[in-house]
């Protein structure tokens, strides 16, 4: 077995050890065994003489808590081996408050007290840049032919500037021209308005690349372009799949020359179930055709496009029209096969939902789902051709056809491909069957009646991204390291293999956290008459039990797995009770942060009732949370079309759903729960968990021995 060398094993230590003594800091055992592993995984590729991957998939899979110091963990071990390799680290998060720690606090203080030498950039996708070329038009509208100007308008770009709105893309331009600004949203000084900031940029589909008047100067290349020079890159997951779904390469260095950090990697097999759904709603895109087919006609009125481009904008309004009438048809045909037994209420509406059992597609819908695919793919066939001819009259190779004319019309032509190859891939999806002995995809339609109009929706999502991911990623990459504090569920890392399709033979390790959970934290399990699974019956019982818990501490985070009980609760408290809470609904994440803190700094008493989405990645270390309550356990919602779907498919193979889904996933859920607690070595408190499911079922035994290793109450 290969060995990693021996200066570059010497380089990993000396830049740990220097870290901790410049630091003034002692070694953590579980970073030491994290940068042994990485080292052990990586540190033995076997590459050709172009610097290929000649050996297995390098993949590490390594479970750290809060508080191992990870990113210094696999920073100090991954850099080296990248830059021994001259490959590109490239860290990927899956929250912005990570993703800037580690850009603006870890790695600085890396830099400055390893010994270590590297370039650092930020990788963001284009809707983080300006477009020069429309903000150019905008402020030339005067002189854009009416057509185009009602495409841009069509995309949400408003071209009739009032003075106000001129007078501030003037400074835009001028700051962009001086150099004091380069065209990053979040370098502007102030705040942008959604929707002005949604017209000044553009998608892959919609850019015209080298071909584009303003390329030397766009903002998005020359970002992209200091990413080849430097090496380090910190990104997101949405970011790198993306990257690897348009081939690789096309935002971040190709896969094959990257070593790959996924921290928070627990959230990238959801994250890639969510770039392989595809839905389309009928009756907006029924619109949307129409509006497309007229507009295409106004280009062509606008415009004189001889030879072949004028005759594919006449194709492709003809085959909007006709695929509006096709979508009409296949409504009426997938309504007269629901059944919308399962229906959500809200204030503005309703829901119903029907999903195909086992994804499978019936003959005759799959039949009509192959024409509208072949009709949608015929006119993405049109949209590219008509780009290409487009990106060639730039310069000026196609006779009669203006080059400011193609700059003009290319960018909405764009748009129009991106949402066409949309309606493809869901259409192709419901019209071909799943392969034999792969996992099905989830297939399934809702009917939405929403402010008085309804529309019907059709979608399809895999229920499991481990092939997809080990063909995309794992398989093309250089090497690659996953880590969170939540990548083993009851003790084992077989979930997390399943979904993420890694390896089975990856370097998996649990490494030891810092923390005395025993001595710094308790488990409190107290009395309970009512049984979670009766809703009603527990919603009044925590209405009696919250306010002596929430007296406990100053700082109290009560987490509940259902919004309807989080409201119930809080409406059912007394009015001074409820004045000591902040309701997640009420605030941004960070207002209610904000609030908390500031309540906490006052020496007042604050809790937050929140839901699943601050039982993870939130920091409030000591006094701000020194009691965590979990209302009960974090099930899954058991109608979940992609998870209903994976426990069917799991069904059918002998498998049991909830033990194998469900209990599984509710361990990773509390524990992360759970984690919301202990932010620091000296932090102390208590975790009190509403749900007496846990010590008299047999799953709860082992949900309960899931968790750190805290000291126990149960009454």
């Amino acid at each position: 077995m290969s060995q990693v060398a021996p200066a570059l094993r010497q380089t990993i230590q000396k830049a740990y050890s220097q870290f901790l003594e410049k630091k003034e800091l002692k070694p953590r055992l579980g970073q030491k065994i994290m940068i042994a592993e990485i080292a052990k995984t990586i540190g033995v590729i076997d590459m050709d003489s172009e610097g290929k991957r000649e050996s297995d998939p390098a993949v590490c899979v390594i479970e750290a808590g809060t508080g191992t110091g990870k990113t210094v963990g696999y920073t100090l071990a991954g850099i080296p081996l990248a830059q021994a390799a001259d490959k590109t680290l490239v860290i990927s998060t899956a929250t912005v408050a990570l993703q800037e720690q580690i850009l603006n606090k870890d790695l600085p203080e890396i830099q400055k007290h390893s010994g270590l030498k590297f370039t650092v950039a930020l990788a963001k996708g284009r809707r983080r840049y300006l477009c020069t070329q429309k903000l150019d038009t905008l402020l030339q509208s005067s002189q854009a032919n009416s057509a185009t100007m009602t495409l841009f308008a069509e995309e949400g770009f408003n071209i009739d500037l009032d003075d106000k709105a001129k007078e501030f893309y003037e400074v835009m331009l001028t700051r962009l021209a001086s150099g004091s600004w380069n065209g990053d949203r979040d370098s502007w000084p102030d705040t942008i308005d959604e929707q002005d900031w949604h017209g000044l940029t553009s998608t892959h589909a919609q850019c015209t690349g080298p071909k584009c008047a303003h390329f030397r100067g766009c903002p998005f290349y020359r970002a992209r372009d200091s990413l080849d020079k430097v090496d380090v890159i910190v990104t997101n997951h949405d970011l790198v799949l993306s990257d690897l779904m348009l081939g690789g390469g096309a935002i971040l260095p190709a896969p094959k020359d990257c070593l790959y950090i996924f921290d928070e990697g627990h959230h990238l097999p959801d994250k890639a179930i969510s770039h392989f759904a595809h839905e389309t709603r009928l009756n907006d895109t029924a619109r949307w055709l129409d509006q497309s087919a007229k507009l295409l006609g106004r280009i062509l009125s606008a415009h004189s496009l001889p030879g072949k481009i004028g005759e594919w904008f006449e194709q492709l309004e003809k085959k909007f029209q006709e695929l509006k009438d096709e979508q009409a048809i296949m409504r009426e045909a997938l309504l007269s096969i629901a059944d919308f037994s399962k229906k959500t209420e809200s204030e503005t509406g309703r829901t119903m939902v029907y999903r195909l059992p086992d994804g499978v597609v019936p003959d005759e819908i799959r039949e009509m789902a192959g024409r509208m695919k072949a009709g949608f793919s015929m006119t993405c066939d049109l949209t590219d051709r008509i780009v290409s001819e487009l990106k060639s009259a730039l310069d000026g190779d196609i006779p009669g056809v203006d080059s400011l004319v193609a700059e003009q019309i290319l960018p909405s032509i764009g748009t129009l491909a991106a949402r066409l190859q949309g309606n493809h891939e869901l259409w192709m999806s419901w019209s071909k069957p799943d392969a034999e002995g792969e996992p099905p995809s989830a297939r399934w339609m809702e009917f939405t009646e929403y402010n008085g109009s309804q529309d019907l929706t059709v979608a399809s999502s895999l229920i499991l991204a481990g092939g997809l991911l080990r063909y995309y990623l794992w398989n093309t990459a250089w090497g690659a390291v996953v880590t969170s504090a939540t990548l083993t569920a009851l003790g084992s890392f077989e979930r997390f293999k399943i979904r993420s399709g890694v390896p089975y033979d990856s370097r998996c390790e649990s490494v030891p956290s810092p923390f005395r959970h025993g001595d710094a934290g308790t488990v409190v399990i107290p009395l309970m008459s009512s049984d979670p699974s009766r809703a009603d019956e527990h919603t009044d019982e925590l209405i009696e039990t919250l306010p002596g818990l929430m007296d406990i501490a100053r700082g109290t985070l009560v987490l509940f797995s259902s919004r309807r009980q989080m409201k119930d609760v809080f409406f059912g408290l007394d009015r001074d009770q409820r004045e000591k809470i902040l309701l997640q609904d009420d605030y941004s994440k960070q207002e209610l942060l904000r609030l908390h803190r500031e309540r906490i700094d006052a020496g007042k008493e604050s809790t937050i009732f929140g839901l699943a989405s601050l039982a993870e990645g939130i920091d409030l270390p000591g006094e701000y949370c020194e009691h965590v309550v979990i209302a009960k356990i974090p099930f899954a919602v058991p109608d979940d079309p992609v998870e209903a779907s994976l426990a069917e498919w799991v069904e059918a193979r002998g498998g049991n759903p909830f033990m194998d889904i469900s209990v599984p996933d509710a361990a990773v859920r509390l524990v992360q729960a759970s984690g919301r607690l202990l932010r620091t070595e000296q932090d102390k408190g208590r975790i009190t968990i509403l749900d007496r499911r846990l010590v008299t079922r047999r799953y709860g035994h082992a949900l309960l021995n899931s968790l750190p290793p805290y000291k126990r109450e149960i009454a």
